[in-house]
């Protein structure tokens, strides 16, 4: 095994093969936070319409009421970090799991439209602090040859948790003879569809007892030898750990806890590297890829589709999204993740565009000719691959990775942050825009999946085979 005296950023710091199985549990455990970050942000997909009727609300209020989470979003992201410098990443994963369980309770058993938004910002802090923790804990316990791989499990888990959550949302729509308000058990189905998260939540809280907390975290708390104890759990004991403590001490001492104020530069308010995660995180959101987990129920049904149709629809998408991530997982550590960026932002632009075509061939009555009907199926399925195999994977590992150590934790936060602001932008106008002009808003998004391409040319660079203290 090659020495980590030094940190190379060569691909020899690998762990030794017995251990890699259990870093795998760690991550895969860490990642819980992931598949609830998606379960939880898609599953509002299964209750749009029945929302809609139950409270008899137009699509601005709608869609207030559908991405006020990603307000809670933004403040969990932004504050995470900070809270997790303060009391460790493991902490975090707690509180976390402690919100997603009541906020999926308060979803179930709304008293009124005001009562579910609130649920829905609890639902959306708690998704905002996985969002942050999740790919900060991973980075920190991954050998760094892995690392990209066990960074990709992040992106996993969140797709896993939207298939999973369409498809429990397509049972229960059938046991509930596809009618998003027929009762079961008292409740109405879509009650039953926010109310499920219940479980993963607490498997979520249970799996973080398992888990070791951060070296990086133990050493800037002093404590030194469990930081040892994981480090040898992770990197094998043939690591010479005095080394590995030491490397990371010297880095640690070079920094100070991160701030805020650290983040900001002379001239562009934020550093360089900072705008560029940030524009990493909006670009991720701009290309409208949220619109197909939120609103492919109801967007399919406003085209002619039957529910229970559209909801099968729903649920192939999130196939795909897993086969694409899949694919992301293979090649992130093999070519790259800036040229599976690029290669997703082509992918993706082409497929915006045929939608918008197919979209624009829109009947008076709300249906589509069985041509455009084939194309905004199969283009719709194409762009969340090309989304999957690209952007969904590869931002979140650079977040992980590509900032200094001095910044990491709050230049996450930051992203993280922007990301979900701009995700509630997208999500908060897609009814409006879609009820003013369906095929206009996929030429939006088009564009924006095309300006991504000169972005990552110019200011993305390349974070593959680097330590973390290497990052600057």
């Amino acid at each position: 095994m090659t020495s980590t005296a030094q940190p190379t950023g060569s691909e020899g710091r690998k762990a030794h093969p017995e251990h890699l199985g259990h870093v795998i549990f760690i991550t895969a455990a860490a990642a819980m936070g992931g598949f609830l970050f998606g379960y939880d942000s898609s599953v509002i997909n299964g209750a749009v319409e029945a929302i809609r009727s139950r409270y008899d609300v137009g699509s601005a209020l709608l869609a207030q009421v559908i991405a006020i989470a990603l307000i809670g979003c933004a403040i969990g992201a932004a504050t995470a970090g900070r809270i997790a410098d303060r009391i460790g990443r493991i902490r975090v994963m707690q509180i976390a799991s402690v919100l997603f369980t009541v906020s999926a309770v308060g979803s179930a058993l709304p008293f009124a439209l005001w009562d579910l938004a609130f649920w829905r910002i609890i639902g959306g802090f708690a998704i905002g602090m996985a969002s942050v923790i999740g790919p900060a804990y991973i980075a920190e316990v991954s050998p760094s040859a892995y690392r990209g791989r066990l960074g990709s499990f992040q992106q996993a888990a969140i797709v896993v948790g939207i298939a999973v959550s369409q498809l429990v949302n397509w049972g229960i729509l059938n046991l509930a003879d596809g009618d998003q308000r027929g009762k079961i058990a008292g409740l109405e189905a879509w009650q039953w569809m926010l109310g499920v998260m219940v479980v993963p939540a607490v498997l979520y809280g249970l799996l973080s007892f398992a888990i070791p907390e951060s070296p990086r975290y133990l050493i800037s708390v002093g404590k030194v030898s469990r930081a040892k104890e994981v480090l040898a759990e992770v990197e094998g004991h043939s690591v010479n750990l005095d080394t590995r403590v030491t490397e990371i001490q010297d880095a640690m001492r070079r920094e100070h806890k991160s701030s805020f104020k650290d983040l900001l530069g002379s001239k562009m308010g934020f550093l360089p590297i900072v705008w560029v995660g940030i524009g990493l995180s909006v670009f991720q959101q701009l290309v409208g890829i949220n619109v197909a987990f939120y609103y492919s129920s109801a967007l399919w049904q406003s085209v002619g589709i039957d529910p229970s149709a559209s909801f099968f629809y729903s649920f192939t998408t999130s196939i795909i999204n897993i086969i694409g991530t899949v694919i992301a997982m293979v090649f992130v550590d093999k070519i790259g993740r800036r040229p599976l960026a690029l290669i997703g932002s082509a992918g993706m632009a082409i497929s915006l565009a045929l939608e918008a075509w197919a979209f624009s061939a829109k009947t008076a009555a709300g249906t589509l000719p069985p041509t455009e009907g084939t194309v905004a199926l199969i283009a719709a399925h194409v762009f969340v691959l090309f989304f999957a195999l690209s952007w969904g994977v590869v931002v979140w590992v650079f977040l992980g990775e590509m900032f200094p150590n001095k910044i990491r934790a709050a230049a996450l936060g930051v992203a993280a942050c922007a990301q979900w602001i701009a995700n509630w932008a997208i999500t908060a106008s897609f009814p409006s825009l879609s009820d003013w002009n369906l095929s206009g808003t996929y030429v939006i998004y088009a564009v924006f999946a095309l300006l991504s391409i000169p972005f990552v040319l110019k200011f993305v660079k390349e974070t593959k085979g680097k330590a973390l203290e290497e990052m600057g």
